[in-house]
């Protein structure tokens, strides 16, 4: 895909990999709309956009991921002032196991639903124009994490939805790259919900084993991060593709094909 004036939409964009995606795009001369529950911080990040890249090249939209009504209307809107939408990247995540349920509702529903509402608009075979879908997992996609049972499984489901919902694309010829960006521990603030047992809570005890992980593995940039997400939205390719991004192996792809089930 060649981003130039083509529309991004991005959840939890405000700040970390969000921002960091948005601002690759603007790179690309693409146009974002940056949505996040965070209105302050959403609007400041606006405005150091529009110092950088010019004003009308960056939007920002306050949106509760999880609020359907908010969702959806935050669609109809991007749409009917923009006329298309041509990247979707499900961003929006967090880390709460004594809030687990919100973790599921963000990390994973609220992503469902996005992505639901994305291909309704782009899908060839219902009018619409195509467009590329990165939803945003983790490495925890793989490993077990004693420190974050929940976080865990909804990133496990994000890369399985994902790869659905790519070969109902492919063959349903909707038109649609759907890919899976799938990072190792990265230098943003969800890093920091290990050290707080508000966001822990019974798996706090195991703290100091991922930390030692963190040591061992390396943290990072979200600069980083970023390439690989150009790879995924400008390679018309590829499509159902989890990108894995560690600081040993950087970019790389999860070989499913010399590990069969059957």
């Amino acid at each position: 895909m060649i981003l130039k004036n083509k529309f991004g939409l991005i959840t939890g964009a405000s700040q970390g990999l969000g921002k960091a995606f948005a601002e690759a795009l603007l790179k690309k001369d693409a146009k974002v709309v940056m949505m996040d529950i965070n209105k302050s911080e959403g609007e400041a990040t606006k405005a150091e956009f529009d110092k950088k890249y010019g004003p009308g090249r960056a939007s920002f939209i306050s949106c509760d991921v999880t609020n359907q009504i908010q969702l959806k209307d935050t669609f109809n809107k991007v749409v009917q002032e923009f006329g298309r939408i041509d990247i979707l990247c499900n961003n929006a995540g967090i880390n709460n196991e004594n809030m687990w349920e919100k973790t599921i509702a963000v990390n994973l529903v609220a992503l469902i639903q996005a992505s639901y509402l994305a291909v309704q608009h782009m899908r060839h075979d219902h009018g619409g124009q195509g467009g590329n879908i990165v939803n945003v997992a983790s490495m925890s996609s793989f490993l077990p994490a004693a420190h974050a049972p929940v976080y865990t499984a909804s990133k496990h489901g994000v890369v399985g939805f994902t790869r659905s919902l790519a070969e109902a694309s492919r063959l349903g010829n909707y038109g649609i790259c759907i890919n899976a960006l799938c990072p190792s521990f990265v230098n943003t603030s969800i890093l920091d919900t290990i050290n707080h047992k508000e966001n822990l809570g019974n798996f706090y005890q195991f703290k100091d084993r991922v930390k030692n992980l963190i040591n061992v593995i390396g943290v990072l940039e979200t600069s980083e991060i970023a390439t690989g997400f150009l790879q995924l939205v400008e390679d018309g390719k590829l499509n159902g593709v989890v990108m894995k991004i560690t600081p040993s192996k950087r970019i790389h792809f999860e070989d499913y094909q010399n590990n069969p089930c059957f």
